[in-house]
């Protein structure tokens, strides 16, 4: 099983709910079996004041993307959030409400004791800096940063876990947190994929656009029957790692019914990307993206078999037997 981070402030919330589709792609709907988890409540806590120390030394590790080794915290940490960047990177600025992936270390101030890391998973973090998704010290921290860059910051407890504390981690309420964090890639609603077009060369299948930015691509649907099996071709070819059966993914998708090509939803229409785990979709997607290279752009053509049958979303311009027509951006995976 995956181990969840200890970052979450909860679990994440509605970052893709494909499970009730609306009529004109701005409701969320498509692919998911449940709804998502409600978040966590709204931090009461006012915006930090962040300062620059003071802060422990990276004793080992101190390459970007190296695990660290971090020197336990030495005498009184401040009140404040703590923010260094030990390595300035030159990539894209992360903004309040990205996707971010990162690997990093927390430890606890006073004991130096190590509660989580990403490196020794080997998997980056991928997480949204909003409200109620991640502790407040990291969101109100990443943003401005650059990808590439190394930062190290103490968080005190009223932008950590708060007097409650994290009892699973070993963090008590009173303990300040120390994290090194290597930020690898952010990610917005104008994300798209990055890679090489490929031929859609099949009179048969839908063709979808190749544009990439926030517009959302044109999907042509033919005129005939939809194929009975599922269909998952690239569009655009990434060159990432593959996508596997039980990773989180963060996309941008559109999708359009076959029988009429009306669009029934759509991230773009949001402005809002999702991420979900393909153990939690219908069948369709799960094994259309599954195998599929980050950044790449799929047509996934399901099924009824592999969407949902006999048994459409409540509301839904969807009705029974319909086959699904998605251009699916993969951005990220975890």
């Amino acid at each position: 099983m995956r181990r969840r981070s200890l970052l979450f402030a909860a679990l994440p919330a509605g970052l893709v709910t494909i499970a009730g589709c609306g009529d004109g792609g701005s409701s969320s709907g498509g692919a998911t079996k449940t709804p998502s988890p409600p978040a966590s409540a709204p931090s009461a806590a006012p915006s930090p004041k962040i300062v620059e120390g003071p802060l422990p030394a990276i004793t080992a590790g101190t390459k970007f993307g190296e695990k660290p080794t971090v020197a336990k915290g030495s005498g009184t940490p401040s009140k404040d959030l703590a923010v260094k960047t030990v390595i300035a990177g030159g990539g894209r600025t992360v903004a309040e409400n990205d996707f971010v992936q990162a690997h990093y270390l927390g430890q606890v101030w006073g004991t130096g004791k190590v509660f989580d890391n990403s490196y020794d998973r080997k998997t980056p973090l991928l997480i949204q800096l909003s409200q109620g998704s991640i502790i407040d010290g990291w969101r109100y921290a990443l943003p401005g940063k650059k990808v590439g860059s190394r930062l190290l910051m103490a968080v005190p407890p009223t932008w950590g876990y708060g007097p409650q504390g994290n009892s699973r981690a070993g963090i008590k309420g009173t303990d300040t947190l120390v994290f090194v964090v290597d930020v690898e890639n952010t990610f917005n609603a104008k994300s798209s994929a990055e890679g090489k077009a490929v031929a859609q060369n099949d009179a048969a299948l839908p063709k979808v656009g190749t544009e990439t930015g926030a517009k959302a691509p044109s999907i042509d649907v033919p005129h005939g029957k939809p194929p009975a099996g599922l269909v998952a071709n690239y569009v655009i070819e990434g060159n990432g790692p593959k996508v596997a059966a039980d990773n989180t993914v963060l996309v941008q998708y559109k999708g359009v019914l076959w029988d009429t090509g009306k669009e029934f939803d759509s991230t773009y229409g949001r402005g809002q990307l999702a991420s979900f785990s393909l153990q939690q979709v219908v069948k369709g997607w799960a094994q259309g993206l599954t195998g599929k290279k980050v950044g790449s752009r799929v047509l996934v053509v399901v099924p009824p078999k592999l969407g949902y049958g006999d048994n459409p979303p409540a509301g839904s311009i969807i009705k029974k037997d319909s086959t699904l027509v998605f251009s699916v951006d993969i951005l990220a995976k975890m």
